[in-house]
């Protein structure tokens, strides 16, 4: 068939926001590096932290 990888071998994160891990994805092959966040809700909610904290 392929050369399928198990999904639990795949590299995991800590979300900063929700503190959650999440894994790779195949959209993020290029930039597995610069990833930060889960998705993009938890991207918008750090910043709209950051403006509240006053």
């Amino acid at each position: 068939m392929g050369n399928k990888c198990s999904k639990s071998n795949l590299p995991k994160k800590i979300c900063p926001v929700c503190k959650l891990y999440f894994t790779w994805r195949k959209k993020w092959r290029n930039c597995w590096d610069e990833v930060k966040y889960c998705s993009e809700r938890c991207r918008r909610s750090q910043f709209s932290n950051k403006t509240n904290i006053t």
